[in-house]
């Protein structure tokens, strides 16, 4: 038994949809189910930002995650597959009027992602006090809690609905298999030969 921690959300509806095409059956939850088994495989259901720790805790032999929480909360687990599929952005915003004043002694960010955030105005020389946020990021510049925001854009519409605009992508994220180390040592044969087969489909489908 392969066990595999799935963010909740449309990558795991999307990676379901590849495992459906790679094993010619049709995997899904049932209506409001955490847990679905099929065959040799255990599929559980968590919070994006809570799959690598079930990894890494042996939770679940593999699990699937995006880059971006992978870059937010390093964790000592074994990246196998980017699986090409939740593609995003991280990215710096502002406020289309009132652009981020870099010469002020310290600015303000808000972000969901304080360490990603951190690290990339560190290796600019940029002072900066984050405002950790869980959600409604784009808010901040409107109201004047933040001078910017780092956040995980897609199309950027709700950006531009909001007049904010993109200053720059700090990262671009997808969902990528990782693997505990020691279910990778203990079940190499069978995770290896499923990364092939996932791999394959990937292959001859593009990018999904």
């Amino acid at each position: 038994m392969i066990t595999i921690a799935l963010p909740k959300g449309r990558i795991a509806k999307d990676t379901l949809r590849v495992f459906s095409k790679v094993f010619g059956e049709e995997f899904a939850f049932d209506d409001r189910k955490l847990i679905l088994q099929k065959g040799e495989f255990c599929f559980m259901l968590v919070r994006s930002q809570d799959v690598a720790t079930y990894v890494y805790h042996q939770a679940a032999d593999i699990g699937v995650v995006g880059l971006d929480v992978l870059q937010e909360q390093p964790c000592n687990v074994v990246r196998l597959l980017d699986l090409g599929i939740g593609k995003c952005r991280v990215i710096v915003g502002e406020h289309r009027d009132t652009p981020i004043d870099y010469l002020q002694p310290k600015i303000k960010i808000a972000t969901k992602m304080p360490n990603i955030t951190l690290n990339h105005f560190s290796q600019k020389a940029i002072p900066i006090e984050i405002i950790k946020l869980y959600g409604s990021i784009e808010l901040a510049p409107l109201v004047g809690l933040a001078d910017g925001i780092v956040d995980i854009v897609e199309t950027g519409d709700t950006m531009r609905q909001n007049n904010l605009v993109e200053v720059e992508t700090i990262l671009h994220s997808s969902a990528h298999l990782i693997a505990n180390a020691n279910s990778f040592y203990a079940k190499k044969t069978q995770i290896l030969a499923l990364c092939a087969q996932l791999e394959q489909c990937l292959d001859s489908r593009g990018a999904l």
